[in-house]
């Protein structure tokens, strides 16, 4: 397939870019930075460019894809600075006009209605600390849902940097207890494996350990 992913010097980014190009997919990869990627492979394309502008950069970067992967997200820090709120809308635009009906997008545990999922302290953080990083995550979930595409919402546990292990669990509702977890490279995985099998269309998906 001809993916273009969004967020891809981050760490899921970085799994996302490896483990398409592995399973044979061309991939494009729309980032700030492109020297943070490393170049060379000859199904690799790198388009330098910022998601919440809304010129035809993104647009371009789309043409001809069968389908788009975000990985947007602020790393670390409790400070959304309104990211997805503002990466969303242009590029629900740029995949419109373009024809692309794909979208698999890269949300966070106990966003939205999965809050009442989480066990006591992975919903204490996301009501405090979190809590500015979770209200942005909130608008951009629900201008996706709002979209006539066919997206896909995952919604992952604390990411670690542990390996691929394959043995995640993922559904609609998981019993989930302490602190759910889930690598960085079983998200990727899991979400290149929904981009072929598109189990989930129109679906908000979980994942944890």
């Amino acid at each position: 397939m001809k993916l273009l992913i969004l967020g891809a010097t981050g760490g899921t980014g970085q799994q996302l870019v490896a483990q398409a190009l592995e399973a044979g997919h061309n991939v494009t990869a729309f980032v700030r930075s492109p020297e943070k990627i490393p170049r060379g492979h000859d199904r690799l394309r790198l388009i330098k460019g910022d998601v919440v502008d809304s010129g035809t950069a993104l647009a371009d970067a789309m043409r001809g894809q069968d389908a788009v992967v975000s990985a947007l997200g602020r790393g670390l820090s409790f400070k959304s600075e309104h990211l997805i709120q503002r990466s969303v809308p242009p590029m629900l635009s740029a995949m419109q006009s373009q024809g692309i009906q794909r979208l698999v997008f890269t949300s966070a545990i106990g966003v939205g209605e999965t809050a009442q999922h989480l066990p006591l302290f992975p919903r204490l953080m996301a009501r405090f600390p979190l809590r500015n990083i979770y209200a942005d995550k909130v608008i951009g979930d629900d201008l996706i849902r709002h979209s006539a595409l066919a997206w896909t919402l995952v919604q992952p546990a604390m990411l670690t940097d542990g390996p691929l292990t394959g043995t995640y669990r993922s559904g609609e509702r998981l019993e989930m207890r302490g602190i759910p977890k889930i690598s960085k490279a079983d998200v990727a995985h899991f979400i290149l494996t929904e981009v072929e099998t598109s189990r989930y269309v129109r679906k908000t998906v979980l994942l944890c350990y």
